[in-house]
């Protein structure tokens, strides 16, 4: 078993994680994944009578983390690679979303991925080798009206990321930004916190977006499956990339993004150099 590699994956009930979990199972992977009650966690080790292991955990609840990497490192072994998936998505528009629903959005998708580094990093540093993908999204690039939350959110995490890769290089530590597109995960299903609407003038725009958004679920081209093929691809690279979109959507909104947003600094350039003393 020295040879296995372990996998820890926040959130492996459903969506990416479990995707990744079961592929990773079938591929010869340990897999440690974390769920919420005890009814999941033995539905989880069920997967794999030798390789699967499941803790009760959730990723906001800070002060417990420590201890969960700590036995698993002790009672399972050196984890290799953690995936941090565990997520949601928030759906609202800005004027009409509390400040409570954002603290709560960047508290799963941003703090507790970076408690779960900070728990594990002094493992991975020690040893002088390891990986770290955390979950983004192209929403980390791109924007839509009505996930300002959401894409804040995983705008925060793709810059963690990409600096926390050039503070690791030096320990042989890997750190990938996966940032999927439309995949056909709960993401947009019962997952989603939906904000309720409450002022009229943002109809026009946001209506038809949250019905578009409600009549594609389930219907999305991106395959989890495939996607945890890649991810693992990745992992098993002997150089990964810092950051990798997922799904022919994502290449092309975030190419359009990057051509926009090259199109305005150069319309801008001259306004952007006047300002040198």
């Amino acid at each position: 078993m020295s040879n296995v590699k372990t996998l820890f994956i926040t959130g492996v009930s459903s969506g990416f994680g479990r995707a990744l979990a079961q592929v990773a199972l079938n591929r010869g992977y340990r897999v440690v994944g974390t769920v919420r009650n005890a009814t999941a966690k033995a539905e989880f080790e069920n997967l794999h009578a030798e390789n699967a292991f499941a803790y009760e955990l959730d990723v906001t609840h800070f002060a417990a983390i420590e201890a969960v990497i700590a036995d698993v490192e002790t009672h399972v072994g050196a984890i290799d690679v953690l995936v941090n998936n565990a997520g949601y998505g928030h759906e609202g528009v800005m004027e009409e979303s509390s400040l409570d629903e954002m603290r709560r959005q960047f508290d799963v998708n941003v703090f507790g991925a970076v408690a779960m580094i900070k728990a594990l990093l002094p493992f991975m540093r020690q040893r002088r080798q390891g990986h770290i993908l955390n979950i983004t999204s192209m929403g980390g690039f791109i924007t839509l009206p009505g996930i300002s939350y959401y894409c804040g959110s995983k705008f925060a995490l793709e810059g963690i990321s990409e600096t926390l890769s050039k503070e690791l290089a030096p320990f042989n530590i890997h750190v990938t930004a996966v940032a999927p597109g439309s995949f056909r995960t709960d993401w947009a299903g019962r997952s989603m916190v939906r904000s309720a609407r409450s002022i009229a003038d943002y109809d026009a725009l946001f209506d038809p977006i949250r019905q578009a958004r409600e009549e594609k679920n389930g219907k999305q081209l991106g395959d989890p499956f495939k996607a945890a093929s890649a991810m693992l691809d990745v992992i098993e690279s002997s150089n990964p990339p810092a950051h990798l979109l997922l799904g022919s959507d994502a290449l092309a909104l975030v190419r359009q993004k990057m051509e926009s947003f090259s199109a305005e600094i150069d319309r801008w350039e001259a306004l952007t150099r006047s300002t040198d003393g």
